[in-house]
Order: structure tokens, then sequence, then C-alpha cells
């Protein structure tokens, strides 16, 4: 019997996933609720120069661990504790340090490409798209990158046009068809999130009843 509930939530870079998922932790009030990032399964890549790092293409399926990934969801969805990694985005590796996540009832498993992979969707209850314009996802991003990530402006607007836009053409916009709701304009989406959130509390509700 699963002991919590998945829920999938694709899109672009910079759509607006996180503010859905925070928005929907609010909604749900769930001191049991996990948000995890697709990101924090980048491969490591110590082992490679640091020149060679900033050339890889982190939009493409490849740069991502999806075995551990998929193995983390699987033990989560048991009721098992896990230890997610952190990544560093400045060296392109992968932490001594782990978040631990212990017991969750919610799973908001949020990246660019967790749609792409159907033994992660055959785990998902809900499977959900946020769909922005491609304007607004590259300036989100821009800002993003040069105040958290410590990136030029140069190097993102470089990476966006070598790497981002078109694996989101090749990649992530083809997992939409995967979607059971699309969610335009991301978490200032207030009917959306009202859906969203209706399906998760019966969802709760029914994996309460089935417990006792």
């Amino acid at each position: 019997m699963k002991k919590a509930i998945l829920i999938g939530l694709a899109g672009g870079s910079g759509s607006g996933k996180t503010l859905v998922a925070q928005t929907l932790l609010q909604r749900i009030d769930s001191r049991k609720f996990a948000i995890i990032e697709q990101d924090s399964y980048y491969k490591d890549l110590a082992d490679i120069p640091m020149t060679e790092r900033n050339k890889r293409n982190f939009d493409h399926p490849d740069s991502f661990d999806w075995d551990l990934m998929k193995i983390q969801m699987h033990d989560l969805l048991k009721g098992n504790r896990v230890e997610i990694p952190i990544y560093d985005y400045t060296n392109h590796t992968r932490s001594d340090e782990t978040e631990a996540i212990d017991h969750p009832l919610i799973v908001v498993l949020e990246g660019i490409l967790v749609l792409a992979d159907p033994d992660l969707r055959e785990m998902m209850d809900i499977k959900a798209y946020v769909d922005t314009d491609d304007d607004i996802r590259f300036i989100r991003r821009l800002q993003r990158d040069i105040a958290e990530r410590g990136r030029s402006m140069e190097s993102v607007v470089q990476q966006y046009m070598r790497s981002v836009r078109p694996m989101h053409q090749q990649f992530v916009e083809p997992t939409k068809r995967y979607a059971d709701i699309i969610i335009p304009e991301g978490g200032h989406n207030k009917v959306a999130i009202d859906l969203l959130s209706t399906k998760v509390r019966a969802l709760l509700r029914e994996m309460e009843s089935k417990e006792d």
C-alpha cells in the first residue's frame, strides 16, 4: 500500500513550478509535505575539469541521475526515509551533505523533465505541467541565475540560446501531453491551483480511509 502521494510538476525553466508547489503547500497546510527539485539529481561532474563542466548541457535528459531519482521516489512512497542529494550549481558537483526527507504524506517532484520518464510517470498520482510564455521564462531564469547562482548575464544568455531553448523544444514541451492538468501562468492561476488542491485533498482522504 502506498503511504504517500506523488505529484509530478513539470514545465520549462522559469515557468513558475516552484511557486505552484509553494502555493499548493499553503493550500493543503500539511506538515508532511515535501517539495523535491529534480535539479538535486544532476550528475556529479567532480571527475572532469571545470572548463568541461561548464560546457555540459544541463537541460538534456542525460544530465540527470534517473536511477537514484526513481529509487528515492519509490522509497518515499513506501514510507521510508531518504537522503536527497544537494547540488552545487557553481561547481557542478554533488555536496557531501544531503537533505533528509522522512515520511511525507505528499511529495511534489518538480523539474523540467519529471514527466519524461515512463517509470516515474507510473508512480505519480497527479501529473501537472506549468505552461508559461518563452519570454517570461527567460527573464525569470536570467534573474534567478544571476542572483542565486553567481552567473553573468552573458553566460546565461549563451546557455539559453545554446541549450535551454532547443532542449525545451525537443524534450520539455513534448511532455505536456502526459499531464493530467496544464497550469497556464503558474502559481498565479488561482482556478488551476484550486482544482489541484481539491484533487490532492481527495487523494489524502482516500489514502487515510484505506489505512483505517
